[in-house]
């Protein structure tokens, strides 16, 4: 298994598929997983989808400027950082992003199991797009 090209496909389907069918998302996901996006916390693939749905624009594109992976833990887990922006809208700003996965392998395939979310911009600027920040 080449854990960069694993990685890379990883990111290329995530990214798709939240930028055109959010909903499907849940299936990458498994009852212990855990999303926490912006400082909040949300455990189990309903609540990650339900967080996921819930966010405050329907439209969205990510571009990746970075993809970084390393192996995580004797089961041929791998962890996967990944740098980059995103646009809510045609006219709208880009906004600068980091997103860092867990990946566990299950049935020949992977599920998340850790995800973890972060704007790279200062509080003036989420409050401009009504973002919270979190105090963590």
């Amino acid at each position: 298994m080449d854990a960069d090209a694993v990685a890379k496909a990883f990111v290329e389907h995530y990214y798709r598929t939240f930028d055109t069918n959010r909903p499907a998302l849940v299936s990458l996901y498994q009852d212990g997983s855990m999303l926490t996006f912006e400082g909040q916390q949300f455990l189990g693939a309903a609540a990650i989808a339900g967080k996921l749905g819930s966010l405050p624009f329907a439209q969205c594109h990510h571009d990746i400027n970075t993809v970084d992976c390393q192996p995580s833990g004797p089961q041929g887990g791998m962890l996967v950082f990944v740098s980059g922006s995103l646009r809510t809208g045609p006219d709208e700003h880009p906004l600068k992003f980091s997103q860092m996965f867990q990946l566990l392998p299950a049935g020949g395939n992977f599920y998340v199991q850790n995800d973890m979310f972060r704007l790279n911009y200062a509080k003036k600027i989420l409050d401009q797009f009504d973002l919270p920040l979190s105090d963590t």
